[in-house]
């Protein structure tokens, strides 16, 4: 597995707080390099524990995690819990990013509000760590790349289903699914890189339609567990087919 804040430690990281939150940032800025934030310790300890309890949840009953953490292990990248897994205290309101540098996928335990955000921060995170398993993603110096994986991510994650758009107050448009996650491919980037928005738009515009028919591992898009349960079902059946070639 694979994964990265590195570019979290770049000038875009936490620089775009005046935006609408975005759930999962790729590179979100890591406090003490990488290690927990040390404050009061009381406080620390139900942070941590808190993401770690919900971390456990999500990874052993969530099916959008499940199939993911199945598909990386047939592409050759075992996930193991605690070693690609962190909560930390981060900055600012990010939730989650994929650290590519040291193979980790970071949980802002001070932002993660409830076990349904973790899911969809561990999801979108590990649809990230499953692009960058699968193919040589340049993750700072293309961001062509960049926009193709939140394409991806908003896409699959579940970030932008139909409840999550309501909370938002957003739906009633026509393709409002490929508008949602236009948006947030849009947001995400501007969050980690410090570039104009008319270049990330052209970015995810240029990736668009190719990035957002690439459903794999799911085979298709997963709009609400019941989906992703669906999904899982088949990624199994796939896999026993193939290993009986």
């Amino acid at each position: 597995m694979a994964g990265a804040p590195d570019s979290a430690k770049g000038p875009a990281a936490g620089e775009q707080l005046q935006q609408p939150q975005v759930s999962c940032q790729v590179f979100p800025e890591r406090l003490a390099q990488g290690n927990p934030q040390q404050g009061f310790f009381s406080s620390f300890i139900t942070h941590n524990q808190k993401c770690q309890q919900m971390l456990l949840k999500t990874v052993e009953t969530n099916p959008y995690v499940k199939l993911l953490l199945d598909a990386m292990k047939r592409s050759g990248c075992a996930v193991n819990k605690e070693r690609h897994f962190s909560c930390e205290d981060c900055n600012g309101n990010v939730s989650g990013g994929f650290d590519a540098s040291t193979s980790q996928i970071v949980l802002c335990q001070n932002n993660i509000r409830n076990q349904a955000h973790m899911s969809r921060v561990v999801t979108h995170e590990l649809i990230h760590a499953f692009d960058h398993c699968r193919a040589h993603v340049h993750w700072f110096t293309n961001v062509r790349h960049l926009a193709c994986s939140e394409v991806r991510a908003a896409n699959l994650s579940g970030d932008c289903s139909l409840v999550n758009e309501i909370f938002r107050l957003r739906f009633g448009l026509k393709q409002h699914h490929q508008t949602c996650v236009r948006d947030r491919a849009i947001l995400s980037i501007l969050a980690v890189r410090n570039i104009s928005k008319e270049v990330a738009e052209k970015a995810v515009d240029e990736v668009f339609e190719s990035c957002f028919n690439d459903h794999e591992p799911f085979g298709r898009i997963p709009h609400n567990e019941k989906y992703a349960r669906y999904a899982h079902r088949d990624f199994q059946n796939r896999d026993r087919y193939y290993s009986n070639i």
